[in-house]
């Protein structure tokens, strides 16, 4: 395989002497940010110098075998923000957008070595304890009830009518969150992800949020994840408690939601690739890996920061740099990817749930909850089609996350036996 075109992985640059590209601002989304990450590649390579917000710098790594260094070697590359020398030097605004996302907090997230290995165990294990037969129930019940509330209209946007609602009444029973209340944090935390004006009072309403249903839990828990989290052995605190439902539901909601939208637009607009899934020569798990290849829900991960002077990527990298994980980006580096650029159907070697001690610990049911949501619709809605042009679809705009901003479809009146029952609040799995 012939090597990617650009600066060359050994050859030391420093960031001052590079003019560093913004990947802020109103013009950047999903459709445009891929063209992007491939002309940094020619430029810089894989290690590339950005500003995140006005003043701001960062690196953004989007080479595949960088990014698994960056990922794995916590000793080189911390999690902890109180590193970032821009922040310990006042030069990031104190209301900057970027501080819910970036900002540091008791949380996974945001840890290194014991502390995050503690942390870790509360939370994979309170995610190992969900009955994977009783949550694809509950997510079959919510899809079949959302596909009849618009199934005499013979049109629906997918994203707002299906796979945002989906998401939401999933992962917020999940942590036990009642309807109301579920509504509310999610319109907080996506105030929080597209990093405007209003993201740090909308942190605030997130964590008032999380607070009340914390008390809640303390008084009456029941057979969900925040009582598995406050009653684990490791003892999390309750602020530990509140800000790793916070990672939780920030890493899990818009990502399920990008993730079966972008599954659906596949399936819709590549007849060939429909028709292997409908004859089984592809599972839906095989689209679901092309799609995390390509379109993957994250496309960079804020961040790691340097804990001393080194090289990666051909980049003299000083300590206390940002360091942002381009997923995306890495998921089409040519050392990677076979000739012609191509993923493997089977091969699950990208980074979208990224790599190493951090790695995505919700994968398997957020595979699940994907799966039978794909499934459902596909099964229920045989003949779905775009309402619109392809080139018509539009995407998120933002830096961080890709999904459509909406999928409109048409599709012939559906053969509904009836409207399922109300599905089983997931606090009841």
């Amino acid at each position: 395989m012939p090597p990617p075109s650009g600066p060359p992985r050994g050859r030391s640059r420093l960031l001052g002497r590079c003019p560093a590209v913004a990947l802020y601002g109103p013009e950047l989304d999903g459709d445009s940010l891929p063209a992007l990450y491939e002309q940094l590649r020619r430029v810089h390579g894989p290690v590339a110098p950005v500003m995140i917000a006005p003043g701001v710098s960062a690196w953004l790594v989007i080479g595949h075998r960088e990014v698994l260094r960056l990922t794995r070697e916590e000793q080189d590359f911390s999690h902890d923000p109180r590193r970032w020398t821009l922040l310990r030097e006042g030069r990031v605004p104190p209301d900057s957008p970027l501080l819910p996302i970036v900002g540091w907090r008791p949380a996974l997230l945001y840890t290194d070595g014991q502390q995050h290995r503690r942390m870790r165990t509360a939370v994979s294990d309170a995610l190992a304890a969900i009955d994977g037969h009783a949550l694809r129930r509950t997510v079959r019940a919510s899809a079949e009830a959302l596909i009849v509330s618009f199934a005499d209209r013979r049109e629906a946007d997918l994203v707002p009518h299906y796979a945002r609602r989906l998401s939401l009444q999933v992962l917020t029973g999940l942590l036990g969150l009642d309807d109301r209340n579920g509504q509310l944090l999610a319109q907080a935390i996506m105030g929080v992800i597209v990093t405007n004006a209003d993201s740090v009072n909308a942190s605030g309403r997130m964590d008032s949020i999380l607070r009340e249903l914390i008390k809640e839990k303390r008084r009456r828990p029941v057979d969900d994840l925040t009582s598995a989290l406050l009653n684990h052995p490791a003892n999390l605190t309750e602020d530990e408690v509140l800000h790793n439902l916070v990672v939780m539901f920030v890493a899990g909601h818009q990502t399920t939601v990008n993730w079966i939208t972008t599954t659906l637009r596949v399936l819709i607009c590549d007849p060939g690739f429909r028709s292997s899934v409908s004859i089984g020569h592809l599972s839906v798990d095989d689209a679901l890996d092309l799609v995390l290849w390509r379109y993957p829900p994250t496309q960079n991960v804020p961040a790691r920061y340097a804990t001393r002077d080194l090289e990666l990527g051909g980049r003299h990298i000083r300590a206390g740099d940002m360091l942002v994980l381009g997923l995306a980006g890495a998921n089409q580096d040519p050392e990677v990817l076979p000739e012609g650029g191509t993923p493997v159907v089977g091969n699950r070697s990208h980074l979208s749930f990224g790599a190493g001690p951090h790695m995505c610990p919700a994968q398997d049911p957020a595979r699940l909850i994907t799966r039978t949501a794909v499934d459902t619709i596909q099964h229920r809605l045989p003949e779905l089609e775009l309402a619109v042009p392809e080139s018509e679809l539009a995407w998120v705009r933002s830096p961080w996350s890709k999904g459509l901003a909406a999928l409109p479809v048409r599709f012939a009146k559906p053969q509904l036996p009836h409207a399922p029952e109300s599905p089983a609040r997931p606090q009841e799995i």
